[in-house]
């Protein structure tokens, strides 16, 4: 699908909206001492929070009255059909662990995807105040320091390059042999900081970003504004990623491919 000018900068209008309803929803539980949280597995820790719930009924509630047509795929509160052969993939606050730990590292994620995958994502941080999306015409974000465009990182060397994940763990035993396999070759590893990873790419910071174990409403959004801002966005085997599962980031074809010759040892 490709889209007119003129729905491009609606979507983008009605993205605003949503993650400033987010924002509103959202910062009132920051830090709060008075935060529940459930926690989603039997096993482990996968908290949710009452913040999550409200940012995305505050976003489902937008697009019911400014996108009717449109689907809609939430972490929260699961799908919602539509007409229009767009969806909006919505993940309220991702990175729900560095929230409820009081770290500013979680974020808004909001996508539009059509049947090809994402073509427009928003990544937005409410406490710092920085927002950054990337769609077909353009990538950029403001934030505290004014409005920027959003540029990847130019090639250089593994060797020189800095790699982020969100666990040490990265998923299975093999997964997470593979992304060490990776780091041990990279400059500089860093780990936690969820999707704000994705954002630092974008912006130029970091060179890579390798995860295991997603969820379509994780990676998105993130999709759409990396490759907006010159990166580039596979799973382990240099395909699709919009489907979540394994997923790399890279600032450039170069270093792309010298990290996912690594990741492939992996296997599918």
């Amino acid at each position: 699908m490709t889209l007119p000018e003129t729905d491009l900068t609606e979507i983008d209008a009605v993205a605003n909206r949503l993650a400033d309803a987010a924002r509103a929803a959202i910062l009132p539980f920051f830090r709060s001492p008075s935060l529940t949280q459930d926690n989603k597995l039997a096993a482990g820790y996968d908290p949710v929070t009452e913040a999550d719930r409200a940012a995305e009924q505050e976003m489902r509630s937008l697009l019911a009255r400014m996108r009717p047509d449109d689907a809609i795929l939430g972490e929260e509160l699961g799908d919602k059909p539509g007409t229009s052969g767009l969806t909006w993939v919505l993940d309220p606050i991702d990175g729900t662990r560095g929230f409820v730990s009081g770290t500013p590292t979680w974020g808004v994620l909001i996508a539009v995807r059509d049947a090809k995958g994402p073509f427009y994502g928003l990544i937005d941080q409410p406490y710092i105040g920085e927002r950054f999306i990337g769609a077909p015409a353009h990538a950029h974000m403001t934030g505290p320091m004014g409005h920027r465009d959003l540029s990847t990182a130019p090639p250089r060397a593994l060797a020189q390059a800095t790699v982020f994940t969100t666990f040490p763990e990265v998923g299975s035993p093999a997964e997470q042999e593979a992304f060490h396999n990776v780091a041990r070759q990279a400059k500089l590893t860093r780990y936690g900081m969820d999707c704000y990873a994705y954002a630092l790419l974008a912006s130029g910071q970091i060179d890579l970003v390798i995860e295991a174990g997603l969820q379509p409403y994780d990676i998105q959004a993130p999709i759409a504004v990396v490759q907006a801002a010159g990166g580039i966005v596979t799973d382990w085997m240099g395909e699709p990623a919009h489907d979540g599962g394994r997923a790399i980031a890279a600032a450039n074809a170069d270093i792309h491919k010298e990290a996912l010759a690594i990741l492939k040892r992996a296997g599918p």
